[in-house]
């Protein structure tokens, strides 16, 4: 992230007055989004509706929230419950000849995108990456899937949905809660108050304008990059400091992570979906490296002494329960 995003972001979650500038620009903006929502609502742009039950994942800030690890709990707890789960993205980063992609072993990175490859890795469910969600869900139809995931998509309205649920950063909240540009919100505050959940990553620090369920995002063990194999949090598979990277949405949140761990490391942020290079990991102290698993599908031939950590989201027994309850009625 440049300085100048930065700085930007740092105001918009921290309420700084100068953004009070530019409210005539978010006027504009609020104006876009409801004239577009508006569109879809009343039949003026389409909206395809899958055969199929389909559950959006998203949020209205800007930054993570944790988003993936949610919809990564989502398809496993589905697996278990007897449905055959598939996730749709729109691949952010990746770069694929053509859509609809649909993952497989060999899909490089540079192809599909950090976060679909890494929830394709995690699931072992059918990954489809594709701008038009539609036709990415028609293509999860032909590969069997009788439930949807569509992740970070609630803001793609051409895509009918059973199920909105939306996950905060309960240490962000909804920061100044105003919308771009004169702070982080995608839609209005008020949006929260259609949708089905919300989940709430970490203590929420800020209270929200509606009720919500806690979701802890709990480091569960370390992931070899050379390797693949999993080792236990404790103790630690490697020795001495180390280098941490992490290009994601929030990597305050990464780092704070490995300070409970008790890892002793240097910080290194970079922009969310970074497109890392050799030399973005070459220090020469040669310390081992540890990343998130998101930075790591993107790293793992660049790097050979090199850790990620893994990190399952577990939302409460009230959300379990209600969405439970919600899948039997299908």
């Amino acid at each position: 992230m440049n300085r100048l995003a930065e700085r930007w972001l740092q105001a918009a979650y921290g309420g700084e007055a100068w953004l009070a500038l530019l409210r005539p620009l978010e006027w504009l903006y609020r104006r876009v989004v409801q004239q577009r929502a508006q569109a879809y609502r009343h039949g003026r742009r389409e909206t395809w509706r899958a055969p199929v039950p389909v559950i959006v994942v998203g949020n209205i800030t800007l930054g993570g929230t944790g988003k993936s690890p949610l919809v990564a709990w989502l398809a496993r707890h589905l697996k278990e419950a007897g449905w055959t789960p598939g996730i749709l993205s729109r691949g952010y980063g990746g770069q694929a000849a053509h859509y609809p992609l649909l993952l497989t072993p060999e899909t490089r990175v540079t192809e599909s995108g950090d976060e679909p490859r890494m929830l394709a890795d995690q699931t072992g469910c059918p990954v489809v990456v594709d701008p038009q969600r539609p036709r990415g869900g028609r293509r999860l139809l032909e590969a069997g899937c009788d439930i949807l995931l569509s992740d970070d998509g609630l803001q793609h309205l051409a895509l009918g949905r059973d199920l909105e649920i939306v996950v905060v950063d309960g240490q962000r909240g909804l920061g100044n809660g105003r919308c771009l540009p004169a702070g982080p919100l995608r839609e209005p505050v008020e949006r929260l108050d259609s949708v089905d959940a919300v989940l709430v990553t970490g203590e929420t620090r800020q209270p929200l304008p509606v009720a919500s369920h806690s979701m802890p995002l709990r480091p569960v063990a370390w992931r070899s990059l050379a390797d693949g194999q999993r080792r236990p949090l404790q103790p630690l598979p490697f020795t001495g400091p180390v280098h941490a990277l992490a290009g994601i949405g929030r990597p305050a949140r990464f780092f704070a992570t490995l300070e409970a761990l008790g890892v002793d490391f240097s910080a290194h942020a970079f922009a969310d979906h970074h497109r890392f290079t050799a030399g973005d990991l070459a220090f020469a102290d040669q310390r081992p490296l540890v990343m998130t698993a998101k930075d790591a599908v993107k790293c793992r031939e660049l790097a050979t002494d090199a850790w990620s950590l893994d990190v399952e989201a577990e939302p409460d027994t009230a959300f379990v329960a209600w969405l439970n309850a919600r899948l039997a009625r299908r």
